[in-house]
């Protein structure tokens, strides 16, 4: 069964939304329910251990690529069991009260990462397998901005309600989303796709790193979306500490900042498909580096919500746009023979990065102050950004400079 443009594109605005709606919860609403309990910025910081599933599903993504389900379809077989679990996962951490419970929280929240990077795998393979070089700009933006909108649901929207409708009610009504979010791959009839069968983990993933300039793509990885990765776990403790409600920070950071890094992927998925990837790269790699420095005046007590509201929305504006671009290059990456397994390294290697600078950035805050940490993290992905540009200067990385039109 052929499906169109229309159906393929709505179809990975479901997948990723699931994948973001945990993932929401647990960057935005988690850190400020944890400052509440009086957890320290320490512990908070680390707490980002709890997304390590993220960073190592490249271990067990060759099998994902390899294993798969007959009739039922070779993604399929992955995504739809995954969902259903994670959506049986929130129902529990419904009954289970952030005051005396915590600790079986942070272990769900951990069960759900591992539910939603194996998705992620069979997600992105899908997404490298059904969409044409041309595509892949706009349906990056698509998968970022489908991606931000769940945060909104899973982040802001569930702060908003917590005081409204209590704990449990606000989880069923993930879960409801969650459910919803099941129909498209439902209805989803999959084509054949070559696989390398006998192929072992150990050869799949050894395989990309023979592949042409692969570590100097990872470098440019590394330095492109790590540093800033700093910002993110300290602006909410920042809020809670400067007298914010729940219900404020759900308002700046999960919507208007959600909201925001939608429009962001959108406009950065369109902004590949004109300027190339190289040009996108830089210059939206620029406005994400001046967006991060955009923290220090609330940081400093200046500006007042205003500030903060402005900090955030560029934030997640023109990080998202940058996000899209590298997300497009790595797609440009990927072989299609192991496309899920490639994807999957590269996406691993950037929440590497960030796992590790997220948890360093509690013991910088501490030591530095949060305007220190603000400043620092701006001067240390400047550092970065200029190692990018010498990168793509030396290497060509076979990425597509323009998307060329071709027939539907």
């Amino acid at each position: 069964m052929a499906h169109g443009k229309t159906f393929r594109f709505g179809l990975l605005i479901s997948l990723y939304l699931s994948q973001g709606l945990p993932f929401g919860f647990f960057t935005q609403a988690l850190p400020a329910l944890m400052r509440e309990q009086g957890v320290s910025l320490k512990g908070i910081g680390l707490s980002s251990l709890l997304a390590l599933p993220w960073a190592l599903k490249f271990l067990w993504a060759p099998t994902v690529d390899r294993l798969r389900g007959g009739r039922f379809g070779a993604r399929r077989t992955w995504i739809i069991p995954l969902q259903i679990l994670s959506i049986i996962i929130l129902a529990l951490i419904a009954f289970t009260e952030p005051t005396d419970g915590l600790f079986w929280i942070l272990v769900g929240v951990f069960a759900i990462n591992l539910c939603a990077s194996t998705h992620d795998i069979a997600t992105d393979g899908l997404a490298v397998e059904i969409l044409k070089p041309s595509e892949r700009g706009v349906a990056n933006g698509i998968q970022v901005g489908a991606y931000r909108l769940g945060m909104i649901l899973g982040g802001g929207v569930l702060l908003l309600f917590l005081a409204e409708l209590g704990w449990r009610h606000s989880f069923f009504m993930m879960c409801a989303c969650l459910a919803i979010a099941l129909f498209p791959i439902s209805r989803y009839t999959e084509g054949h796709t070559h696989t390398e069968p006998g192929s072992s983990t150990r050869s799949a993933l050894s395989g990309y790193f023979r592949t042409n300039q692969a570590w100097a793509w990872v470098v440019l990885i590394i330095l492109y979306k790590g540093l800033d990765s700093l910002v993110g776990p300290m602006v909410k403790p920042m809020m809670v500490d400067a007298g914010y409600s729940l219900g404020t920070i759900g308002s700046i950071q999960g919507v208007a900042g959600s909201a925001s890094a939608l429009v962001g992927a959108v406009a950065g998925g369109l902004g590949v498909q004109y300027l190339g990837r190289r040009q996108a790269l830089m210059s939206f790699g620029v406005l994400q580096v001046l967006a991060v420095g955009l923290f220090i005046v609330p940081a400093m007590g200046a500006g007042g919500i205003g500030a903060l509201y402005l900090a955030t929305i560029l934030d997640s504006l023109l990080g998202s746009m940058a996000t899209a671009a590298l997300f497009t290059a790595m797609m440009d990456r990927c072989r299609p023979e192991q496309a899920g397994t490639d994807y999957t390294i590269q996406a691993s290697i950037v929440v590497v990065t960030q796992i590790g600078m997220a948890s360093l950035s509690g013991f910088v805050a501490e030591a530095l102050g949060y305007t220190g940490h603000f400043i620092a993290t701006m001067s240390l992905s400047a550092l970065g950004l200029v190692g990018v540009y010498r990168l793509l200067q030396m290497h060509s990385f076979g990425l597509v400079e323009r998307d060329v039109p071709e027939d539907a």
